[in-house]
Order: C-alpha cells, then sequence, then structure tokens
C-alpha cells in the first residue's frame, strides 16, 4: 500500500495509485515531557537549534540508519498518519528502502518502527529499489551498476537476476557535498 524511502535527510513517501505524497525532511521535535512529538518534518526543521529546554528537535537517523529509535518511530507513524488522511487505509502494508549495508539489530529496528503505523513491513535494499524505480534490468543475468547518493551515504551496488552482486557503502554523501560547497564558496567568495 505504502512505500518509504527513509532517508537521513528526508523521508519520501508513495502511496499506491496516488504517487509520492510526502516528501518532508527527517526530523522531528519531541516534548521531552509529555514524551509526545510537537512536529515533524517541514514544521520540525524549523526548529532544530532553536528549541527550548523542554523540546528537542533531532534527525532521527544518521548515515542511512536509525539513531534514536523513539524518534524514528514517533516520525514513522506521523508521516503514516499523514499520507493517509482521507485515503482510508487501515493499518496499511509497508516497503521500506534501507542501505544494504545495515545489520540485522538495525533492520530490526526498522521493521519496528514500521510496525507502529501498519500491519505488514518489508524491507528492501535502496540500491535495488532505486534500480527498479530507474527501470533498469535488475532481472536479467547481465550486470547493472548503479550509485545510490542519499543525504547520509552512498551506495555503489552491481546488480544482476535481482540479487546485490558487489555493493560498496560510503559515509560521504548530500551533506558533505553540501558542505564542502559551502566551504568552498566562504574561501573563494
Amino acid at each position: 500500500d505504502i512505500g518509504i524511502d527513509l532517508g537521513t535527510a528526508n523521508t519520501l513517501i508513495y502511496v499506491s495509485g496516488k504517487g509520492i505524497v510526502l516528501q518532508e525532511p527527517s526530523v522531528v521535535a519531541m516534548d521531552l515531557e509529555e514524551g509526545v512529538p510537537m512536529a515533524v518534518g517541514d514544521d520540525a526543521k524549523l526548529m532544530l537549534g532553536r528549541t527550548p529546554g523542554n523540546i528537542r528537535a533531532v534527525r532521527p537517523l544518521r548515515d542511512g540508519v536509525i539513531a534514536d529509535f523513539d524518534a524514528a518511530e514517533q516520525m514513522l507513524k506521523s508521516f503514516i498518519q499523514k499520507c493517509n488522511e482521507g485515503r482510508g487505509i487501515i493499518s496499511p502494508r509497508l516497503v521500506v528502502g534501507i542501505p544494504s549495508g545495515v545489520t540485522g539489530v538495525e533492520r530490526r529496528a526498522v521493521r519496528e518502527a514500521g510496525m507502529a503505523g501498519a500491519r505488514e513491513v518489508h524491507l528492501i535494499d535502496e540500491p535495488v529499489a532505486a534500480a527498479i524505480g530507474a527501470s533498469l534490468p535488475v532481472t536479467e543475468p547481465i550486470g547493472t551498476m548503479i550509485v545510490d547518493i542519499g543525504g547520509g551515504t552512498t551506495e555503489i551496488a552491481v546488480i544482476s537476476l535481482n540479487g546485490i552482486g558487489a555493493i560498496e557503502t560510503i559515509q560521504i554523501a548530500g551533506d558533505e557535498q553540501t558542505d564542502a560547497i559551502i566551504e568552498w564558496f566562504k574561501n573563494y567568495h
């Protein structure tokens, strides 16, 4: 029913038959006294670095994996509710894209976070999802290379016969590229 690209910088949600219905920053602002989210996505991003002591605005994902489980769970739950309003999907089935290099514990954390608002959660490696989305021949007995540059990680994979033949994950991605461009402009302009 719902496909989620859970990224370090942004989260995208695709609903079957509707297309991409949500594209917001992966940020959540939590009320520390109540333990509930004050804001998620765009609203929470505005709070980063500007919150009083009883509110904590965080990015729950770091380098493509969940760094703050409670915040990630609340963020996913809020995003699913937001994109499900008026659509009537009760306890949807989810497909969540995750970096291929994550551990079993990290996979379980993503699955459990998704179960907060769904009846089924299936995980797919992000390079495979990207290749399918780009209509590359992932089922053919030929090697297809894909480079998936996210906010926190870059994954380079060779895919053949519906599986990953070789993969390399590096912790340099969009965030570091943005910082490097900013530094260059500061130094030269």
